[in-house]
């Protein structure tokens, strides 16, 4: 089934490009079916890009599934045109009376500041608390997992001496869980961060579970069961030349910026890298969605009605 997208928004060329099914609004409205509503609240500063890199996911599952695209109220980005903002985002003021199926915060380029000095971190700790009543199944990315780790159980967060950066092989930890189903048992991520949050820190009596682990990289994918959640550290949904791109960025402000480990083919950063993740990717997306229909009330208005222990 396709994903339902705003009419005009950029990203439904790339997608359609890729063999991604993409529904008109106007189609879907002829539909009587209830599609998945999906919230993505998008942190990061190039909207544009990450709005095709988890439309791209959440479009290739069986189902029908409608993307919200959301944005904070308290605080203006300042790399996405306006107009761009206005014709395609809602603020979280203005969804807050709805409820979501699954609901995906994305990571943000304020990792190593601490985070109560972040400008939008009381509004982020209300969407938290907001996302228990109205939010079935809540997947956070990189910072974001940071946060919501921080907010729902005082995990803290560790700056790195370097930033980490490139593709690291993770081992399956859980493999019996349904988010890994059909997973090889290692799996290739791309990382990209200043921060980590530590295993050994992670609290024992609230049910989380690590289902990634890298003895190189640390903690990639941990589950939040009481609220079903999943908490990524790393980046799954980036294209093959994102850390490429974030190379050559890094390199301008610092030119002793080390390469991305394991990334560029025979370490020679004038090749251009493979997709070594894409279909796990595509798995990791499918399974949480499929948990998310399996489980989530056919009326929406039931979401926040199951009990949280």
């Amino acid at each position: 089934m396709p994903i339902k997208i705003p009419d005009a928004l950029p990203a439904r060329a790339t997608l359609e490009a890729e063999g991604v099914i993409v529904m008109a609004e106007t189609q879907a409205a002829r539909q009587d079916i209830r599609p998945l509503r999906i919230g993505l609240l998008n942190l990061m500063p190039d909207k544009p890009k990450t709005e095709i890199q988890f439309a791209r996911l959440l479009g290739a599952t069986p189902l029908q599934v409608e993307l919200s695209l959301v944005q904070l109220a308290s605080y203006t980005p300042r790399n996405t045109p306006p107009e761009h903002l206005a014709a395609f985002y809602r603020t979280w003021d203005e969804v807050k009376h709805e409820r979501f199926d699954g609901f995906v915060v994305t990571g943000a380029p304020v990792e190593t500041l601490p985070f109560e000095q972040v400008d939008y971190w009381d509004e982020l700790r209300r969407i938290f608390d907001w996302s228990e009543s109205h939010v079935h199944s809540g997947l956070n990315i990189c910072w974001a997992a940071q946060a919501a780790l921080r907010h729902f159980h005082g995990v803290g967060k560790h700056v790195l001496p370097a930033k980490r950066s490139g593709v690291f092989t993770h081992r399956l930890v859980a493999p019996a869980s349904p988010y890994l189903r059909g997973m090889s048992d290692e799996v290739d991520v791309p990382v990209s961060r200043w921060t980590e949050v530590r295993r050994e820190e992670l609290p024992q009596h609230v049910g989380l579970k690590v289902l990634l682990e890298s003895d190189e990289a640390g903690l990639c994918l941990v589950e939040d069961p009481a609220r079903r959640g999943l908490h990524m550290f790393n980046h799954l949904e980036y294209d093959a030349a994102t850390l490429a791109d974030e190379f050559v960025r890094d390199r301008a402000k610092d030119p002793a910026t080390p390469q991305p480990l394991h990334y560029f083919p025979g370490g020679d950063p004038d090749r251009a890298p493979g997709n070594r993740w894409r279909s796990h990717a595509h798995l990791l997306f499918a399974n949480w969605i499929n948990e998310i229909y399996r489980t989530t009330p056919y009326n929406l208005a039931d979401i926040g009605a199951e009990a949280y222990v």
